[in-house]
């Protein structure tokens, strides 16, 4: 009976858990996340050295 059970275990998180599909949405994000910050960044040095041409 317990090895049913592991097996019916096993079966079930196969089935339910797709951890391709989670890596890759995380990385997704991840990549989104990324190319905000980096735009975040290019603005604010722009204004910080434009600030400085016109002192």
């Amino acid at each position: 009976m317990k090895k049913w059970s592991f097996y019916s275990i096993m079966i079930l998180s196969l089935l339910t858990l797709t951890s391709c599909e989670a890596v890759g949405t995380i990385f997704k994000a991840g990549m989104w996340w990324g190319i905000f910050l980096v735009c975040i960044i290019v603005v604010i040095l722009l204004l910080i050295f434009s600030k400085g041409k016109n002192s």
